[in-house]
């Protein structure tokens, strides 16, 4: 294959046009058969309003390596095309099937290598399965009222399935996992276009049709599902051969079900506090870990359009993304994180008497705000850590002030009456795009005087790089705190923990920050199992 990089074209260009450049890059003339696949496109915005797409593609064609040759440029190369390779199985026996707890991306993509690859797993997942969550969700962002086994956090697909459904990641992985995902989520219904979009996103409303395909498929295949079963209780034995080594055998659920195994994978997700307070119960090594918390802060998208193109209406250009970073001299990182173009502030909240926002987009992005979570760094140091549950006791602390401020309901300040510490009293020139409802209410205090001065100098700085970030009727929705697991369950360089058969897995566990460096993480765990283990 020949890869050819740099490729500019206008963008509503046509695939006539794209042919016609890979051509004159490669000096053939129009006789010559030529086929190619795009591998990676992104808009440039430099000399904004005038927009270009750029491509990589990979082309083939006859006589490749004289081709390239003869053109002789840095842009053209000669590359062997690269997939993901299945690992081989290993030579141990095992007693019990695989049990996997949690049916997010790492869960789902850990059930699925151990299928194709001749296990059958049982999957565990404490809610609902994605039709009937959809509808749990939806009940509660109308009436306020939460069921907190099936929420946004909760349920078939993770909590991932109700936010923009952002497939970039910035892990790098030379075993081409990270294609193997894109192509998965493709094989069961996403659009091809992921594959190549520099920031490819499904959208909730594609991304759970998704999920649904790839649990039909893996119950085809030897997997079990048992939604609404929630694992209460953790049995690990010493080995009798080994005074100092401990194994699980046994694990035992809310609603009865029982199950006996030497393999529990534990993709949790980072928002089971309960089973995390169940682990430490039981010895489990954890450590905590930092992460980040603020508010989710929406503007118009028109203004963020006309900050990254150049122009307020975008015609065929999807709606604009932004991503702001900073850092000050008291040490704390300011940055934005699951930035939603087009998107919705929601009600994320799975604990009762505690309040957490997050953001979430449909496929189309067409919703009239942009919201991202504008975050502050804390780490074990902030909140007096003594103890690996210390950063969760924090979290939990956070979100009873925000349920508070906001009577049960998404508090919300303009950013300018939030810099005068006044309560607000109504939207400036432009409403809140929300799921649930919302009181407005004074957000000062929430936060360390520190922590909130950073924030404040964060969004200054970025209306630096977006004019009009700082804009007084920006609104600001409390708390965004679930930004990533503050703990950390412990693992080897096999992937497992000290208590042998137990595998950390994902973003609950510490190791992942999204649906692919989730997914990939369970590739990785399944990985360990398969070439340890006999199918």
């Amino acid at each position: 294959m020949i890869k050819i990089s740099q490729l500019k074209l206008p963008i509503g260009h046509s695939e006539e046009e794209l042919l016609a450049k890979i051509r004159s890059s490669l000096k053939l003339n129009k006789q010559t058969p030529v086929t190619y696949k795009i591998i990676k496109r992104s808009i440039d915005a430099r000399k904004k309003p005038q927009l270009f797409y750029v491509y990589t593609v990979g082309v083939t064609v006859k006589g490749e390596e004289s081709v390239v040759k003869r053109v002789h440029i840095q842009t053209v190369t000669l590359e062997k095309e690269k997939s993901y390779q299945f690992p081989k199985a290993g030579n141990m026996e095992l007693s019990h099937r695989p049990l996997i707890i949690g049916a997010g991306p790492a869960g789902l993509f850990c059930a699925y290598l151990l299928c194709e690859c001749g296990f059958a797993p049982i999957v565990i997942e404490r809610g609902a399965p994605i039709e009937e969550r959809t509808v749990d969700v939806e009940q509660f962002w109308k009436t306020g009222i939460l069921n907190i086994e099936s929420n946004v956090q909760f349920g078939e697909g993770g909590a991932g399935t109700f936010s923009d459904g952002k497939l970039n990641t910035a892990v790098k992985d030379p075993a081409c996992r990270n294609p193997f995902v894109l192509d998965t989520f493709i094989r069961f219904g996403a659009p091809e276009a992921i594959r190549y979009e520099n920031k490819p996103h499904i959208g909730t409303d594609i991304l759970a049709k998704v999920i649904v395909r790839m649990r039909e498929y893996l119950r085809t295949h030897g997997c079990d599902f048992y939604f609404h079963t929630c694992a209460t209780e953790f049995v690990i034995k010493k080995n009798p051969n080994n005074t100092f080594e401990r194994q699980i055998t046994h694990v035992a659920c809310q609603n009865g079900m029982e199950f006996d195994t030497d393999i529990v994978v534990l993709a949790l997700g980072h928002s089971a506090r309960d089973t995390f307070l169940q682990l430490e119960k039981e010895a489990v090594p954890m450590e905590v870990k930092s992460f980040a918390v603020g508010f989710r802060v929406e503007h118009p998208q028109k203004m963020i359009d006309e900050a990254m193109y150049g122009r307020v209406e975008r015609k065929e250009l999807p709606a604009a993304p932004y991503k702001v970073t900073s850092n000050f001299p008291n040490g704390r990182g300011v940055y934005s994180f699951c930035m939603c173009p087009g998107g919705y502030v929601v009600n994320s909240s799975s604990e009762e008497q505690r309040l957490v926002v997050n953001g979430m987009s449909y496929s189309g992005r067409n919703g009239s705000n942009a919201n991202s979570a504008i975050i502050v760094s804390v780490s074990p140091e902030d909140f007096g850590a003594t103890d690996a549950l210390a950063g969760m006791r924090f979290q939990r602390e956070l979100e009873k002030k925000a349920f508070l401020l906001g009577n049960g309901q998404i508090p919300q300040q303009l950013y300018g009456d939030y810099c005068k510490g006044i309560a607000s009293k109504e939207y400036g020139d432009f409403e809140s795009e929300v799921k649930g409802r919302t009181m407005m209410t004074n957000l000062r205090g929430l936060f360390t005087d520190d922590m909130e001065k950073s924030f404040c100098a964060g969004m200054e700085h970025f209306a630096k790089i977006i004019p009009g970030f700082d804009r007084t009727d920006a609104i600001l929705s409390g708390v965004e705190s679930r930004t990533s697991s503050p703990v950390r369950i412990n693992r080897n360089e096999q992937f497992e923990s000290p208590v042998k058969g137990i595998y950390p897995c994902g973003e609950g566990a510490g190791y992942a920050g999204g649906i692919m460096s989730a997914a990939m993480d369970g590739m990785k765990v399944a990985e360990a199992i398969i070439q340890k283990y006999k199918n």
